[in-house]
């Protein structure tokens, strides 16, 4: 993975796609707020690959006008920061559009930036319900967690699985996840038997997965961010020989994201998980994104929800900007992006007129392993999924 540690790098280089210089209404600025440095600097990169790998396969202008990224690095999600950037951004760089946000508060501190400065907000991952209602100008190009959970709590339901414990982090997304998966099974039959928030950042997972284990659920619903914390919750499962002891583990999609699956191995096995997309989905859009991207950075970075999110930020802002030839002034660019429909990698998708929020399928997978990777494969799908609220 693509990872940039130099401040002056991140800020200027990164900025730059090409050498030709462009005048400013020749030029279309897009700002990107996100964590590329810290435990979570995993999902930045992977944005970022995404995002680069678009504008690498299908040039550096829209409408004729070039494209500039601005890459700034909210500091692992802190909400203060991530407002003085979009701020910054929305002034002093006077940007068409602002996105990034991978993190809730960074997204929920930053959205009446956008109503303001009447830009254009697209959030490429911050999964809580209700920002979007924020603004006007904010769209969700991600999933929310109550998209995913409600799916999962249905199939638990109906799947043996009676009696769950939650383990969600102690956040936005969390709370969403865990609300959602219990509103939805519980009214399907099922029992929730107790539940713990773990504090967001935290790698030590080994005293609430052992208090989980003793409450002797069929299986825990668990949601922690990707990247690094997922990886220490897997570990923590292994640890507590949690399979062994009858207890399943369902998920969101985050927490067995492809981009950790070879670093937390075997023991991801099995894990039942729900999310919009897969590596392994198999649809002409997604073979061609993987090969892509495998052409890019080689095989030791493997494409992930982020990278199909970046890619798909990116193809929505040039089928958008080309359409409206250029013009990105955010009445008219909100305009054009009610009931917007394209193919994505990850399936048909469509962007809510009235929420703004994504449409999509929401699929039911399985960890297995298939040669020398781990797969998310799909087995079940839930077509047009829609955010359910909070």
């Amino acid at each position: 993975m693509m990872k940039l540690s130099n401040p002056i790098a991140l800020l200027l280089g990164a900025a730059l796609l090409g050498s030709a210089p462009a005048m400013a209404g020749d030029t279309i600025k897009i700002g990107f707020i996100g964590p590329y440095s810290g435990i979570y600097a995993d999902l930045g990169g992977k944005m970022q690959e995404g995002v680069k790998l678009y504008v690498k396969l299908h040039g550096d202008r829209i409408a004729g006008k070039k494209i500039e990224l601005l890459f700034r690095d909210d500091n692992n999600g802190s909400p203060e920061v991530a407002k003085r950037l979009t701020q910054e951004l929305a002034t002093r760089d006077n940007v068409d559009i602002l996105s990034g946000y991978v993190s809730t508060p960074s997204a929920m501190a930053s959205v009446s930036i956008a109503t303001k400065a009447k830009k254009p907000m697209l959030i490429v991952q911050a999964a809580t319900s209700g920002i979007t209602e924020k603004s006007p100008y904010a769209a969700r190009l991600s999933y929310t967690l109550g998209q995913v959970a409600a799916p999962l709590g249905s199939w638990a339901a109906k799947n043996g699985i009676k009696r769950v414990f939650t383990l969600v982090s102690d956040f936005g997304p969390g709370y969403s996840a865990q609300a959602v998966f219990t509103r939805t099974f519980t009214q399907a039959g099922g029992q929730i038997i107790g539940g713990v928030k773990v504090p967001l950042g935290s790698l030590e997972f080994g005293p609430f997965v052992q208090r989980a284990r003793d409450a002797k659920p069929d299986a825990i619903f668990a949601f922690v961010p990707a990247g690094q914390t997922a990886i220490a919750l897997m570990k923590s499962v292994a640890e507590r020989e949690l399979a062994k002891a009858g207890i399943r583990l369902i998920t969101t999609g985050d927490v067995v994201s492809e981009g950790g699956l070879d670093a937390i191995g075997n023991s991801a096995v099995g894990v039942i998980s729900a999310f919009h997309y897969s590596t392994a989905h198999d649809s002409p859009a997604n073979n061609a994104f993987i090969k892509a991207f495998t052409d890019a950075y080689g095989t030791k970075s493997r494409p992930d929800f982020m990278a199909m999110q970046g890619y798909d930020t990116m193809a929505t802002i040039y089928t958008i900007g080309n359409q409206l030839k250029g013009d990105l002034s955010g009445d008219k660019f909100m305009a054009a992006l009610k009931n917007f429909k394209m193919t994505s990698p990850r399936g048909p998708i469509e962007i809510d007129a009235d929420t703004r929020e994504v449409v999509q399928n929401v699929y039911i997978r399985k960890v297995e392993r298939r040669g020398d990777h781990l797969y998310n494969v799909e087995f079940a799908t839930i077509e047009a999924a829609r955010d359910p609220g909070k």
